[in-house]
């Protein structure tokens, strides 16, 4: 450091949102929010960055974002789901999935051998990858259907696709 100068250092994404939280935390009002979304609404999509609150509309509060890749129900989504439903009020789910997943550029086996090569996994996880974002939005959708506990009186399930390219989204039938 050069006297009277501070030389800022690049960083870190952390240290950004830490720094963005702490501006936050300012005008932060706990009373505002509650753990009940507004919309009684549970959103399971992809972790990828171009899905956004601000791409569904949703505002702080207004529903249960649950994200991993590829928008999979798996075995910890259908658990948040259930949480989301009978203790937290959200009586409708939404599935979307996206065009240009990454989940579409590589197999099963692809994945297996590349990520668990990389991550040197003793023991495989699944990946879920898949070749067509409607058809597994559908494969998501009956597997939801799946569930005793989703039924059509007491929860209304809808899937869709995003487009990448025009920020669409298009419902998928089941």
């Amino acid at each position: 450091m050069c006297r009277g100068h501070i030389y800022y250092w690049v960083m870190s994404a952390i240290d950004k949102i830490l720094e963005a939280n702490r501006l936050f935390a300012l005008d932060y009002d706990p009373s505002a929010l509650s753990p009940h979304p507004r919309l009684r609404l549970a959103v399971v999509t992809c972790m990828d960055t171009r899905l956004s609150r601000k791409s569904l509309g949703l505002s702080a509060g207004d529903a249960h974002l649950i994200r991993n890749a590829g928008g999979i129900v798996t075995d910890d989504v259908l658990r948040s789901l259930l949480i989301s439903h009978y203790m937290l009020g959200t009586n409708e789910f939404v599935v979307i999935n996206h065009t240009d997943c990454g989940l579409l550029k590589a197999t099963e086996e692809e994945l297996q051998e590349t990520v668990g090569a990389k991550a040197e996994l003793h023991n495989p996880i699944r990946f879920h990858a898949f070749l067509d974002p409607a058809q597994n939005v559908r494969d998501q959708l009956t597997k939801l259907a799946g569930q005793r506990w989703v039924r059509k009186d007491n929860v209304k399930v809808r899937g869709f696709v995003f487009d990448v390219h025009t920020g669409f989204l298009s419902e998928i039938a089941r």
